[in-house]
């Protein structure tokens, strides 16, 4: 089990959606959910598809805490980890159609001023580097753990204390991997992100998130950080597991990562408003509400880079991809065409999405357990719900 504080970090993405009434849709997919969710013997799992708009089935099964009576609603929280990250890189994208950043601005135009002392390299590394994960920044090492976790965060907001991490890492000069993709996996990046974002708009990415995504959206359930309200088993709580042993984490600083680390994946939502939001991603500009551009939301889904080949992937997992801003770009051996995807985790849940614009097709399935189980079982639901719901592409 990966030590305590590094547990925290690893995150490994207006709408007039009709929901089908669960009377009808229960039978079939509360059964497909049960089976999966018993199969990997998880706490619970849920699970939407939406086509063309439409919200045609959704469901939960299991329990909010593992070995108690306690059962999940399709209308409760999950954890959506670094899926979080495709919402940071469309608020940037919004700003991006205002004028206020281009795809090429750069830490230093942007942020200079409040890091002196930084390298220059790091300075020159632009906006599209970081939402695509080719900048050079490291995925999270001890020093990036130190920061998120110091005892300084008491003496800043959120905003301040942004900048502050970001000045101790800019000293460092950033470095490619040597394997021959640019592509590095790293939170920090979308933690730099998030900062130039509250530094042309002047207001706090926990704000903008709201107002900029889950109001337009009408995501209800949307909020930020640990799921379930404190005090309450009111949503499916995620569970830290080491040496086999699961343990519940509900409230407080161990259910979830650092805040400062928001911009990178601490977002939640029910399997319904989720759906939502991966719909609209779908539709790739044909439905409202207008958050950006088509050409810019098309923009946000096009692949920047290669990812480095995967020795020896779980089974479903293709073994190299691509990458866009936020979201990954694979070819399933179950699906005729490449898709988009991304998994999110706090390292105590796990959510991913799946996006067919072709057929106008979302996916989404969540479970309040983190580890290989987990992994598993979100890829055989993900391939039923598609291989169930998706059309072959037209033929020219």
């Amino acid at each position: 089990m990966i030590g305590t504080p590094l547990r925290f970090i690893l995150l490994a993405l207006s709408l007039a959606l009709v929901t089908t009434p669960a009377a009808a849709q229960a039978p079939t997919l509360q059964g497909t959910l049960e089976a999966v969710r018993a199969k990997y013997d998880l706490p619970s799992l849920a699970g939407a598809v939406a086509i063309k708009g439409r919200i045609v089935a959704s469901g939960a099964v299991g329990s909010r805490v593992r070995g108690r009576d306690l059962p999940v609603t399709v209308d409760d929280r999950y954890h959506l980890g670094s899926d979080t990250k495709a919402m940071t890189a469309t608020i940037a994208a919004m700003l991006v159609d205002e004028g206020k950043l281009r795809w090429d601005s750069s830490i230093g135009e942007v942020l200079g001023d409040d890091l002196p002392g930084s390298h220059a390299k790091f300075l020159a590394i632009n906006l599209e580097q970081l939402l695509s994960h080719t900048s050079g920044l490291p995925s999270d090492n001890k020093q990036m753990i130190d920061l998120y976790i110091s005892g300084d965060v008491y003496d800043f907001d959120l905003t301040n204390y942004r900048k502050r991490i970001i000045k101790a890492i800019g000293k460092a000069e950033p470095v490619l991997p040597p394997n021959g993709s640019p592509f590095q996996y790293s939170n920090f990046g979308y933690i730099i992100a998030g900062a130039m974002i509250e530094k042309v708009t002047g207001e706090p990415w926990e704000s903008l998130i709201h107002q900029r995504i889950f109001a337009p959206l009408k995501l209800t359930t949307a909020g930020l950080g640990p799921q379930a309200t404190m005090g309450l088993y009111d949503a499916p709580v995620g569970h830290d597991v080491e040496n086999g042993v699961a343990s519940p984490r509900p409230w407080g600083p161990s259910a979830d990562v650092p805040a400062v680390m928001g911009p990178a994946g601490n977002a939640h939502m029910s399997i319904r408003d989720f759906a939502r939001w991966a719909s609209w991603n779908a539709a790739q500009g044909k439905r409202g509400p207008a958050l950006v551009k088509a050409d810019t939301l098309k923009s946000l889904h096009t692949p920047r880079v290669k990812t480095p080949v995967i020795e020896n992937p779980k089974p479903g997992t293709p073994k190299t991809g691509e990458y866009a801003l936020g979201w990954g770009f694979a070819k399933f051996d179950w699906a005729e065409r490449p898709l988009l995807t991304h998994n999110g985790s706090n390292s105590m849940n796990l959510a991913s999405i799946l996006l067919d614009p072709v057929s106008d097709v979302a996916i989404v399935v969540t479970t309040n357990f983190p580890g290989e189980k987990a992994d598993l079982a979100i890829l055989e639901l993900m391939k039923t719900l598609y291989l169930q719901h998706a059309k072959p592409a037209p033929r020219p």
